[in-house]
């Protein structure tokens, strides 16, 4: 009808339709599910039960549900879901700064917005793209999975950069960060692949963190502690210093 909502690909009821879950996680969700199965058929509970739970607990970090994107090209959208940790001026990346040989120039090596969003365990953690564009930078660098809170992650630990131009030159970078637990970093794009705004471009196994790196001039439309949605909150507007102080109760 008239006036429903959809999710970004024009289907159905976008709240009352299930997630679906990642391929990602269907082999874990299945495996732990067979091994409950099996345990069940022996009559040994005591296993049977904590691999059920731990099935379901497979499915529930998969979800990957759809989102409603805005469509507003002044608009950067939040690439991850989870709760926002930081919010400061920082220099850019030095792997989203330098030439690296492609003719393609990276960010400028000027103090910008970064703002920093912590995923739990109970977060979705599948990410997208804060603007559509093209892919230019997809760098992965091995490291550390040090407790993602601390400001040193975003150096030490495990990470892979990501560079988007939009067709109008504007360029958006952002970072995923292993942590503790998290021990994988997927890739759902390479250099050179075009993608839409909200457009699912990785994901991070098992708890991480997402820096996003706003144009200079650009500040941040969230507060620190606020909850975000990938694909859905917007975090800034191109070229926009809103009057945003203190954190969310």
């Amino acid at each position: 009808m008239a006036g429903d909502l959809q999710d970004n690909q024009g289907r159905g009821d976008t709240v009352s339709a299930l997630p679906r879950i990642h391929p990602e996680g269907r082999k874990f969700g299945l495996a732990a599910l067979g091994l409950s199965l099996i345990f069940a058929w022996f009559a040994w509970e005591t296993l049977a039960w904590p691999m059920a739970f731990l099935s379901l607990g497979f499915f529930a970090f998969f979800r990957d549900p759809e989102r409603v994107v805005p469509q507003d090209d002044r608009f950067i959208i939040s690439p991850s879901d989870g709760r926002v940790l930081k919010i400061e001026e920082v220099a850019p990346p030095r792997e989203l700064v330098v030439d690296d040989g492609s003719g393609t120039e990276g960010l400028a090596n000027v103090p910008v917005t970064r703002v920093s969003i912590h995923l739990s365990l109970f977060d979705v953690h599948v990410n997208r793209t804060p603007i559509a564009g093209m892919v230019r930078r997809l760098i992965y660098i091995p490291g550390k999975f040090l407790n993602a809170d601390l400001d040193k992650a975003s150096e030490d630990n495990e990470r892979q950069h990501i560079l988007i131009e939009r067709s109008d030159g504007l360029k958006v970078g952002f970072t995923q960060i292993a942590g503790i637990v998290a021990r994988r970093i997927v890739s759902f794009a390479k250099p050179g692949d075009t993608l839409g705004v909200g457009q699912r471009v990785g994901m991070i196994r098992f708890g991480s963190r997402v820096d996003i790196y706003l144009p200079a001039g650009t500040g941040s439309y969230v507060m620190v502690g606020q909850k975000v949605v990938a694909g859905e909150t917007v975090i800034a507007a191109v070229g926009s210093q809103p009057l945003l102080e203190g954190v969310t109760q």
